[in-house]
């Protein structure tokens, strides 16, 4: 949920979420207080537990579901911006990524796109996205003053 952080700016400003996902499309999302709580509670298991375990927020959020986080919590109107596939990596370059890193980048995005991660369990934390977007909003707000 954290990658979003920087997307309160332009939601703000401009009433946009800005994605390289189509609006509907919903992933694995989690908020960072979630999964640290999951990484500490597997450090007091016995070693027997480790390996990979997935954790994911209470369910999967679309783009469309981040701009409508943004828009109730700063009451206003956001809307989602998809960059189109064949503007990715130049994309990726006006962040400030060299080239081979914005290839890289536009590659990792088509997979999770193309071929979407379906692990068989994943452990759900219990932080919606609403929650966290207002939480960050209001923090922004706060400081602000």
């Amino acid at each position: 949920m954290s990658n979003w952080d920087g997307a309160l700016e332009t939601a703000r400003r401009d009433g946009v979420v800005n994605s390289f996902f189509p609006a509907d499309f919903a992933l694995p999302m989690v908020a960072p207080r979630d999964l640290g709580e999951a990484a500490a509670r597997l450090l007091l298991e016995p070693v027997d537990q480790t390996g990979i375990h997935y954790v994911e927020g209470p369910e999967r959020y679309s783009t469309a579901d981040v701009a409508e986080a943004f828009g109730r919590a700063l009451g206003k109107d956001v809307r989602v911006v998809t960059a189109p596939r064949e503007r990715w990596v130049e994309t990726y370059e006006r962040f400030g990524f060299s080239k081979p890193a914005a290839q890289s980048y536009a590659r990792m995005t088509a997979t999770v796109l193309d071929d979407p991660m379906q692990p068989e369990k994943s452990e759900r934390g219990g932080i919606s996205l609403e929650d966290y977007i207002a939480a960050l909003v209001s923090k922004q707000i706060a400081l602000a003053m």
